[in-house]
């Protein structure tokens, strides 16, 4: 099967030819910390050009967007309880290709293209990291590192991978992708349900380098315990069934030098 007609793709298949493809960015914009709409307009004209449709989560602001060709959908409230990211949103989005981002200000417009870039380069979904060469961060107390520590390692066993940041919303991937999620609720949990349903399905997930900058607006102070119980529950969920092999060779053990997330 040719990859034009299986536009997510197995590690054995070829990597597809490059051609024009339109893209949408998905922005989340969580209430509270001050009124978003100036920075979240200014945020919107940093977009780049590739980028011809924007699906706003949970804002009001956009309308002072004066690039031509841009075109802003907003989804209106959303309750944030419930997910990160409404099923509702992705669905909405029209591009071949689909980015998720906060609209906080922890993550830059200017980084999309080097998302897209791995797309284009055959992968079928493309992750920021934080803990690799390039990447870093503003603000991550010690009580998230250690838990991240912990359940990098628990992904690793259950799906044999070396990814080095779980809960880091920024990514992207193909448009087909969204009908494989099958989400058993109306929400994405900080990323991690998109990670682990793309290794599920044994698509081509790449990690680059991000920045997450320091935070504009919003709120403040994640609740950890929660955020790392429903990941926990989403690497569970979608184990393979080669998983349990794995967890039964005992500790994991790598030589291969992949960072540990802990920063």
């Amino acid at each position: 099967m040719s990859s034009d007609s299986h536009p997510l793709r197995r590690s054995t298949d070829r990597t597809p030819r490059s051609g024009t493809r339109t893209v949408s960015l998905v922005l989340t914009v969580r209430p509270g910390g001050g009124s978003p709409g100036a920075a979240l307009d200014r945020l919107l004209d940093q977009v780049p050009s590739s980028v011809r449709e924007v699906v706003l989560v949970g804002g009001t602001a956009g309308d002072g967007v004066a690039r031509e060709g841009l075109r802003v959908l907003r989804l209106g409230a959303w309750d944030f309880t419930r997910g990160d990211i409404p099923h509702a949103a992705l669905l909405a989005a029209t591009g071949d290709l689909v980015v998720l981002m906060n609209a906080d200000g922890t993550m830059s417009p200017h980084e999309i293209p080097h998302y897209l870039h791995y797309l284009e380069s055959g992968y079928d979904f493309v992750k920021g990291s934080r803990f690799i060469a390039g990447g870093d961060y503003a603000d991550y107390p010690l009580s998230r590192r250690l838990g991240h520590r912990a359940l990098l390692r628990i992904a690793r066993r259950l799906y044999g991978q070396h990814l080095t940041d779980l809960w880091y919303g920024f990514c992207a991937f193909r448009r087909p992708f969204v009908d494989l999620l099958d989400l058993h609720e109306d929400g994405v949990e900080l990323g991690a349900e998109l990670v682990t349903h793309a290794l599920h399905y044994g698509l081509r997930v790449a990690e680059v380098p991000s920045l997450e900058l320091p935070r504009r607006h919003g709120p403040s102070h994640p609740r950890t315990i929660r955020d790392g119980a429903r990941i926990l529950g989403a690497l569970l969920a979608e184990r393979p069934h080669t998983a349990l092999p794995r967890l039964a060779l005992g500790p994991f053990r790598s030589s291969r030098g992949a960072a540990d997330g802990s920063g």
